[in-house]
């Protein structure tokens, strides 16, 4: 009896490090974008939380405003962080729920 519950859990621990290691790639490979400014500034973030790139409209280039400017990228880079964390926590709930675990586990 005690053979079987080993076997199973580790299983269970084989299944989860995959569906992890799976969850994780698709985290890596995944973007999500962060805007300001009505679109004048995006932030592309993938849901591991690396900025891969920032565009920015030429209209909100004001060389006698830089600090609007500075400010705009800052919310753009913020929303894009907050959408991949959302992302993240979002597909890592599903690698938790797919373990059937007791909730506050994982």
């Amino acid at each position: 009896m005690q053979k079987q519950i080993l076997k199973q859990v580790q299983k269970m621990q084989q299944k989860m490090q995959m569906d992890l290691a799976n969850a994780q790639k698709e985290l890596e490979e995944a973007t999500v974008e962060g805007v300001a400014g009505g679109g004048a500034i995006k932030a592309v973030v993938t849901g591991a939380q690396v900025l891969r790139s920032i565009k920015i409209s030429k209209e909100v280039v004001d060389p006698q405003d830089v600090e609007m400017l500075e400010d705009l990228i800052l919310v753009a880079i913020n929303d894009g962080l907050e959408k991949s964390r959302q992302l993240s926590s979002n597909r890592m709930g599903k690698v938790a729920a797919g373990l059937n675990l007791p909730p506050g586990l994982f």
